[in-house]
């Protein structure tokens, strides 16, 4: 047995919850608490990073938004379950407290939380609040949000902290840039957790069309679906630049921070890493996302002149070729971009996180 204190992070589904309860894991191990993470098997996938004290729980879930009619009927059998598993699991731990990250997978912890009476605080790392921190928005403690402003329902309870960044993103903060030159140009090209299809065809062919001086330097880190790879190594073949194309990069902060230009889709968690390293970029908003959060999370970088933004209705090679261009092409505007990306940035999210978490769950420690 231990008196350690007990957290439960609830967060799954993609890396966008889960990178940032990654983070909160790290802070509140610093702080001398137990944290256990209770995500599903999807979740899990991005689980590798946390820290090894940090006891994972994987329950079953689902969603009513996901496969098809079969789906729906067997969504709330699997929540219940998800709950009941939760249920039993809480009362033999006794939480402290319970923090929801958001995605599907958070809804057996956060609803077995509150029958048993345990403290709640959701984190939305949008400026919209995903479909389950909704839901939970007003039965919780408090919503700490990580975009600023974030569309509320009326009478909830919200503090700004910003968005929480792993250790591994906070060891690159504020590290010095190179401006683009007549050496080695490095381009990384991220699409979200999951890839992007659309922003991995279109680069490749943006790449085509640079002039000569930018191809002859370039070296561009692409981040390819399974299903694309393919087609996108053809195109970059035919471009005569060095290029490296994967699945999922496992070293993205060192990549931003070794980046001339990032483009990137415009997910909570890519636009904190970004601004707190400190790099120009590309931002092409998920035209799907819920509500358009990922064009409101764009703004505060676009704002502050630290990134150009290019919505999906109007993307073509075209456009992005004239766009790395032109910030290739000048040290004083990428310099700049670079500076003003910082402004943006919170490298203190995750203590004033855990701060509100502790203010919070003062009355059970």
């Amino acid at each position: 047995m231990t008196n350690k204190p007990l957290i439960i992070i609830a967060a799954g589904g993609t890396g966008g919850h889960m990178f940032p309860a990654q983070a909160l894991a790290e802070e509140m191990i610093r702080r001398g608490w137990q944290v256990r993470l209770s995500t599903d098997s999807r979740g899990k996938r991005y689980a590798s990073d946390f820290p090894k004290d940090v006891t994972i729980d994987t329950v079953r879930a689902s969603t009513f938004s996901r496969g098809g009619l079969k789906g729906k009927i067997f969504a709330p059998i699997l929540i219940l379950q998800g709950v009941i598993e939760a249920l039993r699991s809480i009362g033999k731990q006794m939480p402290t407290v319970i923090v929801g990250f958001g995605g599907y997978p958070a809804v057996p912890a956060l609803l077995a939380g509150g029958i048993r009476k345990i403290p709640r605080i959701i984190h939305e790392q949008n400026g919209i609040l995903g479909r389950v921190n909704k839901l939970f928005s007003k039965k919780v403690c408090i919503v700490a949000c990580g975009s600023w402003p974030t569309q509320l329902p009326k009478n909830v309870k919200a503090e700004y902290v910003g968005n929480p960044v792993r250790s591994k993103v906070l060891q690159y903060k504020n590290s010095p840039y190179t401006p683009p030159g007549n050496w080695p140009l490095s381009l990384l090209v991220i699409g979200g957790s999951q890839g992007s299809s659309i922003v991995s065809k279109t680069t490749a062919e943006a790449i085509t069309l640079l002039p000569e001086y930018l191809r002859i330097n370039l070296r561009v880190a692409c981040q390819v679906r399974k299903e694309d790879m393919a087609a996108v190594e053809k195109i970059f073949l035919g471009s005569n630049v060095s290029f490296e194309i994967e699945e999922f990069f496992q070293d993205v902060p060192l990549r931003i921070s070794q980046a001339q230009l990032v483009i990137s889709r415009s997910g909570a968690s890519s636009i904190a890493d970004i601004s707190i390293i400190g790099r120009p970029s590309i931002l092409i908003p998920f035209a799907a996302a819920t509500g358009d959060h990922q064009t409101a999370n764009s703004q505060g970088l676009v704002k502050a002149g630290a990134a150009n933004i290019i919505s999906e209705n109007k993307l073509t090679p075209e456009i992005l070729a004239e766009n790395i261009t032109k910030i290739l092409s000048s040290d004083e505007i990428a310099s700049n971009m670079a500076k003003r990306a910082l402004v943006v940035g919170k490298p203190n999210a995750v203590s004033e996180l855990a701060d509100l978490i502790e203010a919070n769950a003062k009355d059970e420690l």
